[in-house]
């Protein structure tokens, strides 16, 4: 039996006896925004079901389990607001499909980002099928964004700009999000937090959490340590010069200044240093001494492009067509051309970008409009480096 199947068994057993009607199933994470998207819903008189998710079986540096505060902290909720409460793991779910990906991305020398990655194959697949094997109606989450369902489904920014999610919703498709509610789209950061504290919520204070999802504010470096053996190698500048060592190529990514262990030099400009390439084949780590060209990109390529609403949003848009784009969570929107072309796309930017990571998701926006994304494949370099580098 899968890790799955004894979940939605769990769950099956607790909640069977409910009247079904209308249930809302909620993911409650022990966080202030999921407590204030449970509180929401609760007092518009919908019948929700709490549902605390285990994506992740491991204890930090100090022998806790990461997962049992949040866990307490999301029952103490549910008590205090009047809902029921269940919990549920896809520990496996989660290994399989997201974690295994993670590190295989890190071998090839990239930057991956696996939330996007959970929201897709765990919290709107795995937990949504339980939800709907439940007779749910819908599967309500914290998430900072808003959906319009006036015209098939579409995924819009959260009116809160600056905690606006749909960067982490964009491999999701309509059929995903037809069951998808987001309670606190609507609102701002703080008065998320000023309903939770005028209903003497728990959580109402609770510092957000950060990090990728399963690492937390762990340190980085020694997590993935444990997963993946170091290599240590030489690190050199753009005209072939050893200029220090480096841990393991998968502890960098481009554009990283910190951390690199030769701010003190006395030779060179003085400025700081910063990653600009990888060699895989040799185990190198390329750095340049200030910003300039190399450390800047014309465009990109993403092999496998996603649109949220599939082939209604391509055939609307056209195999050329202009949008906004993001390459990391929170950048500002940059205006860019996108060429669709065997099932990927080549972005071209209006100006030129800094540090665009292979690994990480181009996310494209029309206005309010999230149309989707894909992971950065290939970038085109201002100033290519010397290819006698990686020989």
């Amino acid at each position: 039996m899968t890790a799955e199947t004894m979940a939605g068994a769990a769950l099956r057993a607790g909640i069977q006896q409910e009247n079904i009607d209308g249930r809302i199933v909620l993911g409650l994470s022990g966080g202030v925004d999921s407590s204030a998207a449970a509180l929401l819903l609760k007092e518009q008189g919908r019948n929700v079901v709490g549902v605390f998710m285990k994506n992740w079986d491991e204890q930090d540096e100090n022998g806790c389990c990461t997962a049992e505060q949040d866990y307490e902290d999301a029952r103490r909720i549910a008590e205090q607001i009047g809902i029921p409460f269940y919990s549920v793991s896809f520990t496996k779910e989660y290994y399989d499909r997201v974690f295994t990906y993670f590190l295989e991305e890190y071998r090839r020398g990239r930057t991956p980002n696996p939330d996007i990655l959970c929201n897709r194959e765990i919290k709107f697949k795995a937990f949504l099928d339980l939800a709907l094997a439940m007779d749910a109606s819908a599967l309500a989450t914290g998430h900072y964004a808003r959906l319009d369902k006036s015209r098939g489904v579409r995924l819009l920014r959260a009116r809160d700009g600056g905690k606006d999610q749909t960067y982490f919703l964009a491999g999701l498709t309509a059929k995903q999000l037809e069951k998808a509610m987001f309670p606190i789209g609507d609102l701002e950061k703080k008065e998320v937090r000023a309903l939770a504290e005028k209903a003497g919520l728990v959580t109402a204070k609770k510092k957000d959490s950060t990090g990728v999802c399963f690492i937390g504010e762990r340190n980085f470096k020694k997590f993935l340590m444990q997963y993946l053996p170091a290599q240590r190698g030489e690190m050199i500048d753009t005209r072939g010069k050893v200029v220090g060592r480096h841990d393991g190529l998968m502890y960098y990514t481009m554009g990283q200044r910190r951390g690199l262990g030769i701010g003190g030099m006395n030779e060179g400009t003085g400025e700081s240093w910063f990653v600009v390439g990888k060699d895989l084949k040799n185990n190198r780590l390329i750095v340049q001494q200030g910003e300039h060209e190399e450390l800047f990109s014309t465009d990109l390529t993403v092999n496998e492009m996603h649109f949220i609403r599939g082939e209604e949003a391509e055939a609307e848009l056209g195999k050329t067509f202009r949008c906004t784009a993001k390459f990391r969570y929170r950048q500002p929107d940059q205006a860019v051309t996108v060429f669709l072309e065997n099932g990927g796309a080549r972005i071209v930017f209006d100006s030129p970008q800094r540090a665009i990571t292979p690994g990480q998701w181009a996310v494209l926006y029309s206005g309010e409009e999230c149309l989707g994304g894909g992971p950065i494949d290939v970038l085109t370099p201002v100033k290519p480096l010397d290819p006698g580098l990686f020989e």
